[in-house]
């Protein structure tokens, strides 16, 4: 199933909501190139993204992971590296990797920076995002893989949705069809689905993570758990109650 919207009123412009999709297009464009060089993309991933075993120590220096024909990314010990938990955040390694992201963000996002405002937008965002990253990296942290997209971050975002509109209806598409359904059950339902398919890792199963399956589902766990647990210091009560006021939701 895929979110195409949700029914809840916009209150304001989501100004931080467009500039990250736009720095993030951006980067996918011009740094990545659009994953049609794949060099460029490959180098791209292997220096800014985060890999687990370069930040802990516990991958061996030059051990090399292949990651498509003729390429592989070999573990080093780069000064870049203490940045990579936030470099990979806007690092995607295809079209639908990106455009699905893109889409999620979207959907979500612009209530939530609706109910925050947009520096404090901003802020949660990222710090979801590394939240997402450091239990990835507790969970694989030998892991010489890199680890890139921003699906820790929009989990977070989602963890907040599921916090303040439980009862807001999200448009899915679903075999042809456009069905509402309550917030809670689509981020409840994709949240279990996201544990289900890390535990795995925790019994030393394969890591999950590759370069165009974007962040393992240890950082969507993380970044989720974190919006959860960080939305009632983010967001504006009154914004939030004018959200509920002009919504169906919670009076149809």
């Amino acid at each position: 199933m895929i979110p195409l919207g949700d029914d809840l009123p916009r209150l304001s412009r989501p100004r931080m909501t467009y500039l990250i999709l736009a720095v993030t297009w951006a980067v996918w464009l011009f740094v990545e190139r659009a994953g049609l060089d794949p060099y460029t993309l490959a180098k791209t991933v292997c220096d800014l993204g985060l890999v687990p075993g370069e930040l802990t120590h516990r991958a061996p220096l030059g051990l090399a992971v292949p990651i498509g024909a003729g390429l592989a990314c070999v573990v080093d010990n780069n000064a870049i590296n203490i940045l990579t938990p936030l470099t990979s955040i806007f690092l995607h390694g295809s079209w639908g990797h990106i455009l699905g992201n893109s889409l999620f963000f979207w959907v979500f996002g612009k209530s939530i920076e609706d109910s925050m405002g947009s520096g404090r937008f901003l802020a949660f965002y990222l710090i979801c995002g590394l939240a997402g990253g450091a239990l990835h990296i507790a969970v694989n942290s030998a892991s010489p893989v890199p680890t890139i997209g921003a699906s820790g971050a929009i989990s977070g975002i989602m963890g907040a949705y599921l916090v303040l509109y439980p009862r807001a209806r999200v448009n899915m598409f679903f075999l042809f069809f456009v069905i509402p359904i309550r917030a809670w059950l689509v981020l409840l339902y994709w949240f279990a689905i996201q544990v289900l398919e890390g535990l795995p890792e925790l019994g030393g199963g394969q890591i999950n993570s590759t370069v165009n399956g974007g962040v393992a589902v240890w950082a969507h766990v993380g970044g989720f758990l974190t919006g959860v647990l960080l939305i009632s210091v983010f967001a504006n009560a009154r914004l939030v109650s004018r959200h509920r006021s002009a919504s169906v939701s919670y009076y149809g």
